[in-house]
């Protein structure tokens, strides 16, 4: 009998709950619900008696699927958290405690090959974590011009072989080879690789174009903005990122309160960043975690007290 996996293992689950300062009358939000690990965690330290309340975002429809009905501490909403201020507002909710976003892919998306975010077996190049989005990676693949497809492998996955492999891509199209499935991508990508660093390569390439099927980056930027509008103040945003791009995008917010990291000051020569670190480096797991939970050992957590 085939052992079930798990469907997300939460990373930094201590460390998050620490982080957010949790108190039973609280009003959260978790903004990436996944499998629901840190919302239950979160849950079992609210009253519902004293006004404890978790908004908890997804736009996976498996995963809302998944949450615990009939919990009157808990709203679930089936939307991407960029959205974070409209859905506050929509609930009449003026300000929050605390709000948590976990970036990392859930572990399911990753084990399912139907969803196309692993190169560890084969299936469609879908990547979509909203399955009713539009554009997919394929769609991708079949559509962007040499440039466009460099800059994302280059910009989004760091890949050293971008340009080159943007243009096997565009010749694989001109001679009727199309890129739909993970099979195809593997088989032009494969030769470009270094041995050595063949999985790290291959994870680049995927994260690269899942990036931007998504548009994590511009929907991390709104959503750090939203969380700054609808967090009280005293209110904690606690992030957990898993590359640099997105690690550089928190950092830099939470520091100064932009994305490029300069500090604006006043008159007085003080800082104008609407928050403040609540330590300067980032929380990481520790050995023990990562020897449990192997997809944790990239994650970093950051930490901002809204002034």
């Amino acid at each position: 009998m085939t052992q079930e996996l798990p469907y997300h293992i939460p990373a930094l689950l201590p460390e998050s709950l620490r982080a957010l300062d949790l108190h039973p009358g609280g009003i959260y939000v978790d903004a990436t619900y996944g499998g629901g690990g840190h919302s239950s965690a979160i849950l079992e330290q609210l009253d519902a008696s004293a006004g404890g309340h978790l908004y908890a975002f997804d736009q996976d429809m498996d995963a809302i699927a998944r949450a615990p009905q009939g919990d009157a501490r808990l709203t679930m909403v089936y939307s991407n958290f960029r959205f974070i201020t409209n859905w506050m507002r929509f609930h009449e909710v003026d300000a929050v405690d605390g709000v948590l976003a976990d970036l990392g892919v859930s572990s399911h998306h990753f084990d399912d090959a139907e969803r196309g975010f692993s190169f560890r077996a084969d299936g469609p190049l879908d990547m979509r974590m909203n399955r009713s989005a539009r554009e997919t990676a394929a769609d991708i693949l079949a559509t962007r011009s040499a440039e466009e497809l460099t800059r994302i492998w280059k910009l989004y996955g760091e890949f050293d072989q971008a340009a080159r492999l943007a243009r096997a891509v565009v010749k694989a199209r001109e001679e009727g080879r199309p890129m739909t499935r993970i099979s195809d991508l593997l088989a032009l990508v494969g030769p470009m690789t270094d041995p050595r660093r063949e999985k790290k390569e291959l994870a680049q390439v995927f994260q690269g174009l899942r990036i931007e099927v998504n548009r994590e980056l511009d929907a991390l930027r709104e959503l750090l903005e939203g969380a700054l509008r609808v967090l009280k103040p005293g209110g904690r945003l606690a992030v957990i990122t898993y590359h640099s791009l997105e690690d550089r995008l928190v950092k830099n917010f939470i520091k100064t309160g932009n994305f490029d990291g300069t500090v604006e000051k006043d008159f007085f020569g003080r800082s104008n960043a609407p928050m403040k670190p609540l330590s300067g480096k980032p929380i990481v797991p520790t050995a023990e975690e990562v020897e449990r939970n192997p997809r944790a050992r990239s994650a970093k957590l950051r930490v901002g007290i809204k002034n």
